[in-house]
């Protein structure tokens, strides 16, 4: 257990909301005439919100794995042409990626496909490891080659290499396993398996479905859904799970650990009718909003949620407090990364062209807003803004998690503490910065009422600083994207 001091924290990209990483998603199929490459397209859709960064997918046809990738949302990146391009198969992964931190390449947009001596490989990773650099410079320092600066990257080297004495790629990932640190939940595809892989802690989720014959990996169930699947179970923590023609084979040497499922996956990242380690993310938000009634009880008119997450936390609250619940804002669905703010006049309308404030629900009333998180202030500021200018009277803006107080270590992209609204602030003064009437975030007490159906422990050390493994002891930056005047 590690507890962070501020000399020990690391600058990180600045931004308005928390961010999480990636998600995957696999599929093998017995069937050859299963279009396994538009069901991965479709399950991929049901996963945009977990990155809108790049995305790809790669395509296994008798042992022969095509792949493409590139930046943007999939709605950018495929077309027609370029899943026909992708040809046929009866396995295929893919992945939607966010890069906390970096400038994303298109090389490194995942999956990521490695052709090596034991055969070819794909893989599609979830989360971020703590012993990175640790790794890389290992590798390295044997005269390894990287081409990109992903974990994603230092997994499958670390996996190649234990292959080259392992029996088997089941084998190899299960001694992988022993050295990579942190969070990771994967999916990799070999000719002839599908294999998928969720680090000892489950920081981040990782599920299995049945469609007919075929089986299916996804971050998560809303996913399945998406693909007409059926929910079997989630990966448990440490779990390889092994899917060939010979069946489903599930692996356990690295299960048993104390485990620590992301908490802010039921309160920001995953999506309401996702169901995570057996509890629902929809009921989880339902009584975050009734904790913030509870502890935050206002008189108001209405209540509303900042779309989209913060809906079904307004909903708990409206139904605890009595206070009647209105919809607050349209969210513009059609905007993609391809929408880029030329100049600073712009760069302020951005949120205005993104949501847009309902002035039938809000015009003359006292109104609780309720939002999932504040990272560093500027969005609520623009959204109180809007508010007042629909003719609000009064805003009451209440948080359904606790205030971010330092960084995440494990795929989440928290700022470093300096660049945290609530990092040496008191609640009077960030009310005050943001232009509310009031204020409140979700005791730190109330999360484990939250998800208090999930079968796993959680982590909440970006609230509380008490992290549940061990932290980087080198920096998590990378010493490729410094510029020469920088090091000086």
């Amino acid at each position: 257990m590690n507890i962070l001091s501020k000399s020990n924290s690391i600058d990180c990209e600045k931004t308005s909301k928390p961010r999480e990483e990636c998600g995957v998603f696999g599929i093998f199929s017995k069937d050859d005439t299963q279009d396994v490459v538009g069901l991965t397209y479709i399950g991929l859709y049901a996963l945009q919100h977990r990155g809108q960064e790049s995305c790809g997918i790669a395509v296994n046809d008798d042992g022969v794995i095509t792949n493409y990738r590139d930046l943007g949302l999939l709605s950018e990146v495929f077309d027609k042409d370029k899943l026909k391009s992708l040809g046929s198969g009866t396995m295929a992964l893919g992945h939607v990626r966010y890069a906390p931190g970096v400038k994303l390449r298109r090389s490194e947009s995942q999956p990521l496909v490695v052709n090596h001596i034991k055969g070819s490989m794909a893989i599609a990773h979830n989360g971020r490891l703590t012993n990175s650099a640790e790794l890389r410079e290992e590798h390295e320092l044997r005269g390894g080659i990287f081409h990109t600066t992903t974990d994603t990257e230092v997994i499958a080297y670390t996996i190649t290499q234990a292959r080259l004495s392992a029996p088997s790629i089941e084998q190899a990932v299960n001694m992988a396993m022993d050295k990579l640190k942190g969070a990771f939940s994967f999916v990799l595809m070999s000719p002839r398996k599908l294999i998928a892989a969720r680090d000892p802690k489950g920081f981040r989720p990782l599920c299995m479905g049945q469609l007919g014959d075929s089986v299916i990996f996804a971050s998560e169930s809303c996913a399945l859904g998406a693909v007409g699947a059926k929910f079997v179970r989630d990966i448990e923590p440490g779990e390889i799970v092994v899917v060939s023609d010979d069946g489903i084979k599930s692996m356990r040497d690295n299960c048993g650990q104390p485990s620590s499922l992301c908490i802010f996956e039921y309160v920001y990242f995953a999506r309401p009718d996702s169901v995570l380690d057996g509890a629902s993310v929809h009921l989880a938000r339902i009584r975050a909003g009734e904790a913030l009634a509870k502890e935050h009880p206002i008189k108001a008119d209405v209540v509303i949620g900042v779309p989209d997450s913060g809906l079904d936390a307004a909903l708990g609250y409206s139904r605890a407090s009595g206070i009647p619940y209105g919809i607050g804002f349209l969210k513009n669905k059609y905007i993609g990364r391809t929408f880029i703010a030329s100049d600073q006049n712009k760069r302020e309308n951005e949120v205005r062209i993104k949501l847009n404030p309902i002035t039938a629900t809000v015009a003359g009333k006292s109104v609780v807003m309720i939002d999932d998180s504040i990272v560093r202030g500027t969005t609520s500021l623009k959204i109180i803004k809007l508010l007042r200018e629909a003719g609000a009277k009064e805003v009451h803006m209440l948080l359904s998690s606790p205030p971010f107080l330092f960084p995440c270590y494990f795929g989440t992209d928290i700022s470093s503490r300096e660049n945290l609204i609530a990092y040496n602030r008191t609640i009077e003064e960030i009310k005050n910065i943001i232009g509310a009437d009031s204020l409140g975030f979700l005791p730190i007490e109330a999360l484990g009422e939250v998800a208090k159906d999930c079968r796993l422990g959680y982590c909440e050390g970006c609230f509380s600083g008490v992290y549940p493994a061990d932290l980087p002891k080198w920096p998590q930056t990378f010493k490729f994207n410094e510029k020469l005047s920088s090091k000086q």
